[in-house]
């Protein structure tokens, strides 16, 4: 008796940017398991953004950030935990977002559940880092950042190595922007941490 095994072919589609798509947060789930390649993220209202591989430069700036918070993280565990942009949080507003970088504290994170740690993170990080490369859109970052602010994030920086600046977000305060900075503070959210911007802006 022959069996016949039926094969699910795969197929490429492009959306013109006019063009939005909208997932669940099911559907979203599914789509990052079965496109670990990509970044994929989710607005509040459902709405899919797909995130490309980064260049080379944004890549080489991405490491320098991962490595120097990596290095804070280790030697001050008991503080929190740090994350690089693989990682995807659900916010309370229902977004799912990844930051380039982010860190979260130690009571948050052992709040969770074994589970709730393995998946998609339910909260939004204390502190993030954005990096913008060639093709992101400055004003769409910084509605980005905005979002986590109001979902709880303390402290966030959104660099901009392509006008040499940084915007700095704080809780409940008004951006500040420093113009070629040679450093960046973690202030009293991740006490002790500097970011020194030699090789990223």
């Amino acid at each position: 008796m022959l069996q016949a095994s039926l094969q699910e072919d795969t197929l490429s589609l492009e959306l013109p940017s006019s063009i939005t798509l909208k997932v669940t947060e099911e559907q979203f789930q599914e789509l990052a398991k079965a496109n670990s390649n990509l970044r994929l993220e989710r607005t509040t209202t459902g709405e899919l953004i797909v995130n490309p591989p980064t260049g080379g430069e944004s890549g080489k700036r991405n490491l320098d950030i991962s490595t120097q918070l990596g290095n804070w993280v280790e030697t001050h565990l008991e503080l929190g935990e740090g994350f690089d942009s693989s990682t995807g949080f659900i916010l309370p507003n229902g977004a799912n977002r990844s930051p380039d970088a982010s860190w979260v504290s130690r009571e948050r994170w052992q709040s969770l559940t074994e589970i709730q740690r393995r998946g998609f993170v339910p909260l939004c990080p204390d502190f993030v880092i954005e990096l913008r490369s060639d093709s992101d859109s400055l004003p769409k970052l910084q509605a980005k950042m905005a979002e986590y602010m109001t979902n709880g994030t303390k402290l966030g920086w959104l660099i901009d190595p392509l006008q040499k600046q940084v915007e700095i977000y704080r809780f409940s305060q008004e951006v500040e922007v420093l113009k070629n900075p040679s450093q960046l503070s973690g202030e009293d959210v991740l006490s002790g941490f500097v970011l020194i911007l030699k090789r990223i802006i």
